[in-house]
């Protein structure tokens, strides 16, 4: 008897207790979100990377749209390279540092911007949303950073300027077969108050951007039966297009044809090193070389007296299997010294790939679609909060990485992590 009463009462113990919880323990538990009526803040609050704002920019923007930002040339293989390149990555921590305080500001062509990264010029943004280059500027005003306006823009100079007064512009050029009203872009955005001139030299001819074909991309978009199908669970697209200004080119007038047609008539394949001295020659401002791709390309720009040279592929969207801006980045470093400013673009989707590129040689970064898919997920609201997810992503890497400050990043905290490796060359 007395073994089994201690077998029962070994399993009591081993029970769990049950009770009615009391009034005030449930109070503490059932705490409700305030509703969010406005679809779209839901929609950013729900975004938490830039993949989750594309996701959202793809449900929101007509296909010939989105494709135009989430495509590059030909089989896309200089864009999926230049991804890797940055998942490719190995981060090197510190421990037992003082993190609690981060300090995300830098210095870009002799001027602070309070985050290391300015939003790149790109093309026809007011397809992508009705607010388009004034949505851009005004959120990067607001984050203390620079905005740069493409050539290719749908808003004018003089509008950006206006539309954030207080912000940091930059004017990215195209030199055209007209060299006349290429300088007049120049001379509009000096007077303006731009303070630097980004010069694009990788586009001799359009690269082949097959999604754009296949879409027949046009300015504005053309209504064929595909379009209106696609338009369908679009709406608010396409009422914000009838609804506001046309949709043009702010500095090149109307165009009858096609976007690869326009880039083809309108880019210079003659242009060559004595055009970019003359271009300085003309420009008041800081000048940039945007489209660097070699060790020896960057060494006859900074030659030549350019401010700083921008290591960039055009986001994979000329030559397909161009060199990987990310991969050539220490090589230029070393070649150009420690004196040298060096900017960078292409895949750089997240504030880990920021930290990674400045850590291996670049004192400042560019983006271009990250930006975009913010925009077309809500307008300024959604650059914002491009802005706001890169800045939180670099401040929480640069704490794992027991790093304090931009400044405090060295080649020591990141390896690359190279997949393709290049087979010896036969130098006979």
């Amino acid at each position: 008897m007395s073994r089994r009463r201690t077998q029962v009462h070994v399993s009591d113990l081993g029970r769990t207790r049950r009770r009615l919880p009391a009034v005030r323990e449930l109070a503490a538990l059932l705490r409700f979100r305030r509703p969010v009526w406005s679809p779209r803040r839901r929609r950013l609050e729900r975004a938490l990377t830039i993949d989750d704002l594309r996701i959202a920019a793809r449900r929101r923007t007509p296909r010939a749209a989105f494709d135009y930002v989430d495509g590059a040339a030909d089989d896309e293989i200089s864009l999926a390279r230049a991804r890797q390149a940055f998942l490719d990555v190995t981060f090197h921590p510190g421990v037992l540092r003082d993190v609690a305080e981060t300090d995300l500001s830098t210095t870009v062509l002799g001027s602070p911007a309070a985050l290391p990264f300015a939003i790149a010029p790109t093309g026809f943004t007011r397809m992508m949303h009705t607010e388009g280059e004034r949505a851009g500027a005004r959120a990067a005003a607001a984050a203390g950073i620079p905005f740069a306006l493409s050539t290719m823009g749908t808003t004018s100079i003089e509008d950006v300027a206006a539309a954030a007064p207080g912000g940091r512009h930059w004017f990215q050029l195209y030199v055209w077969k007209d060299r006349d009203r290429s300088m007049e872009l120049v001379e509009r955005a000096a007077a303006a108050g731009f303070d630097t001139l980004l010069v694009t030299v990788d586009v001799p001819v359009a690269g082949a951007r097959l999604r754009d074909v296949r879409n027949g991309m046009t300015i504005p978009p053309t209504l064929t039966a595909r379009t209106v199908v696609d338009a369908l669970p679009r709406p608010s697209w396409w009422i914000d297009l009838l609804t506001t200004e046309p949709l043009a080119f702010a500095s090149l007038g109307a165009w009858p044809g096609t976007i690869a047609d326009l880039l083809d008539a309108m880019f210079d394949p003659t242009v060559t090193d004595e055009d970019l001295t003359w271009i300085k020659e003309q420009w008041p401002g800081k000048l940039v070389v945007k489209g660097i791709q070699t060790v020896d390309d960057a060494r006859r720009v900074r030659d030549l007296g350019a401010d700083a040279v921008l290591l960039s592929n055009h986001g994979g969207r000329q030559l397909d299997r161009a060199p990987v801006p990310f991969h050539l980045l220490p090589e230029v470093r070393a070649a150009l010294g420690p004196d040298a400013e060096i900017h960078l673009d292409t895949g750089i989707m997240s504030g880990q790939d920021i930290v990674a590129g400045l850590a291996a040689g670049a004192d400042f970064t560019l983006i271009g679609r990250a930006y975009l898919y913010g925009l077309m997920a809500g307008g300024e609201a959604g650059v914002a909060r491009t802005i706001e997810i890169l800045q939180g992503q670099i401040r929480r890497t640069l704490q794992l990485l027991g790093v304090r400050s931009i400044a405090e990043l060295t080649p020591e905290h990141v390896t690359q992590l190279q997949r393709l490796a290049p087979l010896p060359r036969d130098r006979r």
